[in-house]
């Protein structure tokens, strides 16, 4: 049976490589991103084959409910497969010289809720059919917190998703529904590339280098991996 298949931040550079991979290996998709992003979503569902979208804020409940409804209504069933890909990135000044929390509250939403709602949303459905995958993204900085200096906000965040995902998977092991995490070093996207013109790019990891991963664990050629921290470090 043919895998439904759910990437939040897909208009994104990751999500939408994870997107292009899971469509090309025979997943129907819902594609979730924020509303701002909506023209893109349409654009990208558009270029695949058995694919809608929902728009909406993934650490919200709303668009969680949207996507699902819109898998089962497509698709005739609910999704088998996540890769909730949301998330930001935000550094650059000490903790000792934050004046408000604000850099925290926008990580702990886009990075920590994201997560947790689409785990919430969609791990009952995979429980009861007792079939699921989810991929959630971490960080090198989880393994190497002191990497993190400068953006101790953000290092805390992934580090909090990825000891989520791996309780998670332990919870739902039982169920036939597996969750694991990947943690991306820098990533070549355009915005990382001119984030840092003089840094050697041949050394970040490639998108399709990273979608890859995750489209194998996703898969039932990884049935046997669950709760696992995959690094996806190249060469930086």
């Amino acid at each position: 049976m043919p895998h439904v298949a759910i990437v939040s931040g897909a208009a994104g550079a990751l999500g939408s490589e994870v997107a292009r991979t899971l469509s090309h290996k025979g997943c129907a998709l819902v594609l979730v991103d924020v509303a701002h992003h909506a023209e893109g979503l349409e654009r990208l569902a558009a270029s695949l084959v058995n694919a809608t979208w929902a728009a909406g804020d993934a650490a919200g409940p709303d668009v969680w409910a949207h996507a699902i409804e819109s898998a089962e209504r497509a698709f005739g069933e609910g999704p088998s497969q996540a890769a909730l890909i949301a998330g930001t990135w935000r550094g650059g000044k000490p903790l000792h010289e934050q004046t408000s929390d604000a850099t925290l509250r926008l990580l702990l939403a886009a990075n920590v809720e994201s997560a947790y709602g689409g785990l919430r949303a969609l791990l009952p459905g995979m429980v009861a059919r007792r079939r699921g995958s989810v991929i959630v993204v971490g960080s090198r900085v989880v393994e190497r917190p002191l990497n993190g200096a400068g953006a101790a906000e953000y290092a805390a965040t992934k580090a909090a998703v990825v000891t989520l995902a791996q309780a998670v998977a332990a919870e739902v092991l039982p169920h036939g529904v597996r969750v694991n995490a990947v943690l991306p070093s820098t990533l070549d996207t355009p915005a990382n590339r001119a984030a840092m013109p003089n840094a050697d790019a041949s050394r970040w990891v490639s998108l399709a280098s990273a979608a890859h991963v995750i489209a194998f664990l996703l898969s039932d050629e990884a049935h046997d991996v669950s709760g696992a921290a995959v690094p996806i470090y190249g060469r930086a």
